[in-house]
Formats: C-alpha cells, structure tokens, sequence
C-alpha cells in the first residue's frame, strides 16, 4: 500500500496540469513518502487528455481515468476514490489556486487524530462571484450540520483511506463530504491554507450554484438523520396536520352538535379536511419511504473512455 494518493479532478485544465505536476514533485521532494497522482479528466474538451498522457509517459506516479463525457465532481470523486491505494488520500483542484505546499501540513493535522481535514483559505483571490456565494453557503452549512469550520467546500482537503472508502458521494454532494463524514462519527479538523489567484481559464462556479447546494444540503441532512427511518420524518409532520385537522373538525362538529348549524364557517370546515387528508398522505409517504429505503443506496455513475495506470 502506498502512503499517499491524491486525486485531481480537472475539465479544461491544459495549461495548468504541467506547472502543478511540478509543485507536486517540489512539495513531496522533502518527504519520505511513497505516492501516486490520480488525475480524473471530467470530460475535458481543451486536450488536457494529451497533456496527461504526457505527463504520465514521464512520471511513473501519475494514474490517469478519462471520461467519457462530463459526469460533474462527485462522480470523479468516486471513481478517485474508489482506485486509491494510499493510506491518506488528498483530493485537490488542478487550476493552480490549491497550494501543494501545503501537503505535509495536511498530513500532520491527521496525525493528531483526525480523519478528515479540510483547508480552509482564509485569504482568496476569487471574484466576488464566487466569493460572496461561498461564504454564505459556508454559513449556512454550518449552522444547519453544527460543524464548526469555516470552508467547506475547499477542494483541498486531506482523508484517511478509510474514510474515502466509507463515505459515498453521488448528485453534487461533493462540497458536503465533511458533513457526511462527522454524520458517520469521523473527527473533522481544519486548518488555513494558502490561496493563489486563478493564472489560466476561468471559474466554473457562482452564485447559480447556490440553489442547488440549498437543495443538497437537505438531501445530505435527510441522509444523515433520516436515510434509516424516513417515517419519523414524515409521519411527524403528517401527525401534526393531522392532529391540527381533527381538533377543527372536532370543533365543527360541536357547534353542529350544539346548535343544528356550523354557523356558516364553510371556510374552517374545509380547512379541518385539508389538514387530516395532508396529514394521512404524509403517513402514507412515511411508509412508502421506509419500503424504498431498505434497497441499497445510490452510487454516483459514471462512464470511463480511458485508463492510464
């Protein structure tokens, strides 16, 4: 087994794959470790594809899957982490604004007994398009996960083999894997790590992308607190307009009892029906849920063109 695997996801990155094999090749010269470097090309059409093949005619470390067409992050995470073979794995982008160097500092936080450790660029030299929907999407994450760190979704980020083994990722839930991780009773740290600005290309995120982490977000939280049990879920909520529902016919039915008329409140006696009939489809969605759930969980799919080993 190896000491160390880092996995790079890149799309579109000719320009940057050479000087960042290089950092690479700096930044471990010093370190007595054996390693490889997993590029995963997410459907790159620039021709990173002949770059990588160069690059892995001329360093025996470089491993490299191609695919076939634009599968997203998470997929490229999975296939990263299913072929890792190091005892830590570091996953990394490859548009040169994640410092190598920064490597060893990584490890050594692991090796004060965390599983995960997440970089967190306290300076960034992003524009405010990027920047502005980051630290809100930080905020919100972890107010709602209860994680006390502060980036998320920086794609540097340092893991034991066992956890990347362990934790699936599939959708866009790539920015949650901290989230998913600690939901698995893995320890969590972080620390700063240096920020360069972009030298080649341009950024492929925005503020866009904060309606779908929004969404994802209560996909991760299901997940982790409901994925077994869906019908405490649902059938909570379910109780509560059903509960809701019987006390204002219970009302109108009083009334009825009491004086021979509802007094007109057509309106409240509707409203009492709605609330019992959503209140019994939430029970029965409950139930159906739990049926659903006990198959196996999704994986995220992908369709590979190429394999460098």
């Amino acid at each position: 087994m190896l000491d160390l695997t880092l996995v790079i996801p890149l799309l579109n990155e000719r320009e940057s794959l050479r000087p960042l094999m290089q950092q690479i090749q700096n930044a471990l010269a010093k370190q007595a470790l054996t390693y490889e470097v997993l590029f995963i090309d997410d459907g790159s059409t620039d021709g990173s594809i002949n770059v990588l093949q160069e690059l892995h005619a001329a360093h025996p470390q470089v491993k490299v899957i191609q695919f076939r067409r634009n599968f997203g992050k998470a997929a490229a995470y999975t296939a990263g982490f299913q072929r890792a073979r190091g005892t830590y794995v570091i996953t990394m982008d490859a548009d040169l604004q994640d410092d190598p160097a920064e490597i060893p500092n990584l490890l050594d936080k692991l090796e004060e007994g965390y599983d995960l450790v997440s970089g967190w660029k306290k300076k960034r030299f992003d524009p405010l398009g990027k920047t502005l929907p980051s630290k809100f999407f930080n905020w919100v994450t972890g107010c709602v996960s209860g994680i006390d760190i502060h980036d998320f979704n920086c794609g540097l980020k340092a893991y034991r083999n066992e956890v990347v083994k362990d934790v699936r990722v599939f959708g866009e839930l790539h920015r949650y894997i901290p989230v998913l991780a600690h939901m698995e009773g893995y320890r969590i740290g972080e620390i700063p790590v240096r920020h360069h600005p972009r030298q080649f290309g341009v950024t492929k995120y925005g503020w866009g992308r904060l309606f779908k982490g929004f969404f994802d977000l209560l996909t991760v939280m299901y997940i982790g607190k409901y994925m077994s049990r869906p019908l405490h879920l649902f059938g909570t909520v379910g109780l509560i307009f059903g509960i809701l529902g019987m006390l204002i016919n219970i009302f109108i039915a009083s009334l009825w009892l009491q004086t021979g008329t509802i007094q007109y409140r057509y309106p409240l006696l509707m409203l009492g029906v709605f609330l019992t009939v959503i209140g019994v489809q939430f029970v029965c969605t409950g139930l159906l849920a739990d049926m659903f759930t006990r198959g196996p969980r999704p994986n995220e799919k992908f369709n590979i063109r190429k394999t460098l080993e």
